[in-house]
């Protein structure tokens, strides 16, 4: 039976503690959630989204007692960024306590944890007992969602329920830390920046983004965040980006195809005329991140950018780069692993 979509937190917390799934809004991107502390709830997200076992899950709480219960050691890094970032798109990674299913962290010794600031969402985990496992609600390694319609495109008959809070404002999934005694590494590019923790902590950050082989976070495998056409750079992102002269260079522009632009910011009347002549002549679709060059609208967009190539039928996609700084490198990453 199709899941009915609506905003009534008091049916969605009834169905968590049956042990059902229902889809919840973040500021990041939709999850699918469940009972992150029952097995059974946990497997059925895991056999909703088809999603491998080896990747692990996020525990969503309401606070940060809650999830000091969750973890065995808690130290001051981690009480400094969850003060200052929490709520928020901050996910850290600590040392899991026993009463942590081994199902949710992939049989690793670490849980993944955060505080969501969708007001919808913290009202529903201010009713329920237990955190609540969540990865994005969509089939593994395709386009996360970022709309209550979204969700019910792909798993409207997998869900039990899909809480509708509108559009997610960051539109991007949340920046993962591992916390490691006073330091801390990312493991996932996401919707907090990296120079807003550096500036907090007073210190670098190390990462390690790519983990095929037992990933100890979520979004580390080299392939994920995929529509189904084919995303292709147009250069390459260490290198500078290259004029629409050189462009228009390039085999490519001889046949229909689809441009994903970050941005029309500084774009003449030269570039204007290029632009309408793809258009026209090669019957070119172009999409637009943000027209005016703004990087957190540009991630509030792009996953929704991403599922409109497949609604609008394209085969293939050339893209540029975002601006390799700030939420610009998140971006950077999910393209880079939807075109892997």
């Amino acid at each position: 039976m199709p899941a009915q979509i609506g905003i009534d937190i008091a049916i969605a917390s009834a169905l968590l503690r049956q042990g059902k799934l229902v889809a919840i809004p973040t500021e990041t991107v939709y999850g699918l959630a469940a009972n992150g502390l029952d097995l059974k709830s946990v497997l059925g997200i895991f056999e909703a989204k088809n999603r491998p076992r080896f990747d692990p899950l996020i525990l969503h709480v309401r606070d940060i007692p809650m999830a000091k219960t969750l973890v065995n050691e808690w130290n001051d890094t981690a009480q400094t960024l969850a003060e200052a970032f929490w709520p928020g798109p901050l996910t850290l990674i600590l040392p899991k306590s026993d009463m942590v299913p081994d199902l949710v962290t992939a049989g690793n010794s670490t849980v993944a944890i955060r505080i969501p600031s969708h007001p919808l969402t913290l009202a529903l985990l201010q009713l329920i007992e237990f955190p609540l496992a969540a990865p994005s609600a969509n089939p593994f390694s395709y386009v996360s969602p970022t709309t209550a319609k979204h969700v019910a495109d792909q798993l409207i008959d997998r869900v039990d329920y899909i809480l509708d809070g509108g559009e997610c404002t960051i539109g991007i999934e949340s920046t993962i830390l591992a916390i490691e005694g006073k330091t801390a590494r990312v493991l996932r590019l996401g919707g907090l920046s990296i120079e807003a923790i550096e500036t907090v902590l007073g210190q670098p950050l190390l990462e390690t983004l790519h983990q095929n082989s037992n990933p100890q976070s979520p979004g580390q495998l080299d392939h994920h965040y995929a529509p189904r056409c084919k995303l292709i750079p147009l250069y390459n992102k260490d290198e500078p980006q290259l004029s629409w002269a050189e462009l228009l260079k390039k085999p490519l522009f001889t046949s229909g195809f689809g441009l994903l632009l970050f941005s029309k910011q500084g774009m003449g009347a030269e570039e204007e005329f290029y632009l309408t002549k793809l258009q026209v002549a090669g019957k070119t679709k172009v999409y637009i991140l943000d027209e005016l060059g703004d990087i957190a609208k540009a991630g509030a967009n792009l996953f929704s950018i991403l599922r409109l190539l497949d609604s609008d039928g394209c085969k293939e996609v050339y893209f540029f780069w975002a601006p390799e700084i700030g939420l610009g490198r998140a971006i950077n990453d999910r393209l880079m692993r939807a075109s892997s």
